[in-house]
């Protein structure tokens, strides 16, 4: 039997989000409301970098002090905007992995500043046919050098770098960067959409993930891994998934990821577009009230 939860970590696109939206629901809204309320520290756990995530929670009610960890784990602040962890990749690491990645797929580099450079890429038209909303919704954001090495200077590292492409083409970048030099020194993270055939690999820092700062996260509230939970549906929440106590994959997963999940005793969700992290949501709280009855 599970304790109560005291925090629980949720992913974004694919969890949170419905498909190909970029509002959040009615329900799940009113579920992390009522999960605060209860006592329970809601943690939103992303891929997306911080000023790509925080305006899809403004308005909903939540509290100032709501963690926020993004980038895939590399930087947490809370949605008022207070620093709490982060952690770069070495610049010269960077500079290594466009040379090795850059014949794969659109490559980007995230900075941790506001404003136009906090993207920076070679060729955004290259970037664009892959990823053309994402190029959309972040224009503003986004700087154009060429070649993608002379953005990246010792003593200015980057948040994290991606490289883009399909299915395909993405698994041999990952095993070409496993064969490397460099992969004693980046976390390579991959997200898939197979009916897009779009993957993405987040770059990081050795060790990041999303579970390696929810258990930063934990370990700073006092909270035992045991009375903690993470939602999510894609591979780069897998991390996570392991560490807390109480993983929930959901319904609208890849077929794969949801027979992993019920070989390691995760519980199932219902699908995204079905409001699932609301379902889950409620019954934590109904749960958290009971004990304090």
């Amino acid at each position: 039997m599970h304790p109560p939860v005291r925090l629980v970590a949720i992913d974004m696109d694919g969890t949170l989000l419905p498909t190909f939206m970029q509002k959040i629901s009615g329900r799940n809204a009113k579920a992390l409301r009522a999960a605060q309320a209860a006592g329970i520290t809601v943690a939103i756990a992303t891929g997306r970098r911080t000023a790509y995530t925080a305006p899809l929670l403004e308005g909903l009610g939540l509290r100032a002090d709501t963690p926020l960890i993004t980038s895939n784990g590399a930087v947490i602040r809370t949605l008022g905007g207070e620093p709490i962890d982060r952690c770069q990749l070495e610049a010269r690491v960077a500079r290594g992995l466009c040379g090795l990645l850059r014949q794969f797929g659109a490559l980007v580099f995230t900075f941790d500043r506001p404003g136009r450079g906090e993207l920076v890429l070679e060729d955004m038209e290259q970037a664009h046919g892959r990823i053309s909303l994402w190029i959309e919704a972040n224009r503003n954001a986004i700087e154009e050098v060429n070649p993608l090495e002379l953005a990246l200077k010792d003593g200015e590292d980057p948040i994290q770098g991606m490289v883009t492409g399909g299915l395909d083409k993405m698994r041999l970048a990952e095993n070409a960067l496993k064969a490397s030099q460099w992969s004693a020194h980046c976390e390579c993270v991959r997200t898939e959409y197979p009916a897009r055939d779009l993957s993405i690999l987040d770059l990081l820092s050795k060790g990041v993930s999303k579970g390696w700062a929810l258990e930063r996260l934990a370990g700073r509230l006092g909270v035992d891994r045991k009375e903690t939970m993470a939602i999510g549906d894609n591979w780069n929440d897998l991390d996570m998934l392991e560490w807390a106590g109480q993983g929930v994959m959901m319904g609208n997963a890849a077929s794969e990821l949801r027979s992993m999940a019920k070989m390691r005793g995760w519980k199932q969700a219902p699908p995204n577009d079905q409001d699932g992290v609301a379902v889950v949501l409620d019954s934590a709280v109904a749960k958290v009230l009971a004990a304090r009855q």
